[in-house]
């Protein structure tokens, strides 16, 4: 049954990894991706901290958008370095910060915020849920654009399948694979953006920490799902009963998130 698709699997497209080089200094599509996620994310941050109602004002979202920057990249790189290519990072050390070759962890990149956060809620003496409620909002435009970065790389590409629109990715062999990154865009993205809006206009969203958790929830949910279909790192492979690196991350994260969901409400100082 493959075999008979690879004469109608999707050709990967051409996209250029890098936008535009002078020299040694290159534009990659990875990069802008990381800074469009940012930017867009610091920006509808700032106009739900506008609304009537919200529980942050726009001045206290105002300067987070370095500290958000600086979890998330050294969070993303650290998390991969560490959960994902340890043995090979320590043999290589000075390799660990050339983010521009690619290579972050969501896992480490939600641990950089979530430090970055508790650390600059206390440095603004803003309460910690009401600041996570906002944040956690606006979070999935930058998994969108992160995903799309990883297409556009032709990386984290999934299993070998034969529906109509597996592609045949470079570096993945000569067989049509999900391409799970599309997916991953579409769940962590788009579909967890939509129920984050919605819940933020029902009774819910006024106990602090539930949207934070319908997020970590949410994502724990989605990337459980999609590495249903995304083939397994090669170096680390299918782990305990036969999930994924991913999976076994995103379990504590599930575990939080239902916490904050369903811990009995209480008055924020």
């Amino acid at each position: 049954m493959i075999l008979s698709t690879l004469f109608t699997a999707i050709a990967f497209p051409e996209i250029d990894p890098v936008i535009f080089q002078i020299g040694p200094f290159a534009i990659r599509w990875y990069a802008l991706a990381y800074v469009v996620g940012l930017i867009l994310g610091w920006q509808l941050m700032m106009r739900l901290a506008r609304e009537d109602g919200s529980r942050v004002s726009p001045k206290q979202v105002d300067d987070f958008l370095i500290w958000a920057t600086l979890g998330v990249i050294l969070g993303g790189r650290l998390g991969y370095v560490l959960f994902y290519k340890p043995e090979y990072y320590f043999g290589n050390p000075s390799e660990i910060f050339m983010v521009w070759q690619g290579g972050m962890s969501f896992h480490g990149g939600f641990l950089g915020v979530v430090l970055a956060t508790v650390l600059y809620c206390r440095f603004k003496k803003i309460v910690i849920l009401d600041f996570g409620d906002l944040l956690a909002t606006v979070v999935p435009v930058g998994l969108f654009f992160g995903r799309i970065a990883n297409f556009i790389n032709g990386e984290l590409y999934g299993r070998v399948t034969d529906v109509p629109w597996g592609m045949v990715f470079p570096g993945g062999g000569d067989l049509p694979r999900h391409p799970s990154q599309l997916y991953e865009a579409l769940l962590e993205g788009i579909v967890l953006f939509a129920i984050l809006l919605v819940f933020r206009r029902t009774r819910y969203a006024e106990k602090p920490g539930f949207i934070m958790g319908l997020f970590f929830a949410g994502y724990a949910v989605a990337r459980s799902v999609v590495e249903l279909y995304r083939e397994p790192d090669a170096y680390l492979g299918f782990l305990i009963g036969g999930t994924t690196m991913g999976q076994l991350l995103s379990l504590p994260i599930l575990i939080v998130g239902l916490y904050f969901m369903f811990r009995p409400s209480r008055k924020t100082a």
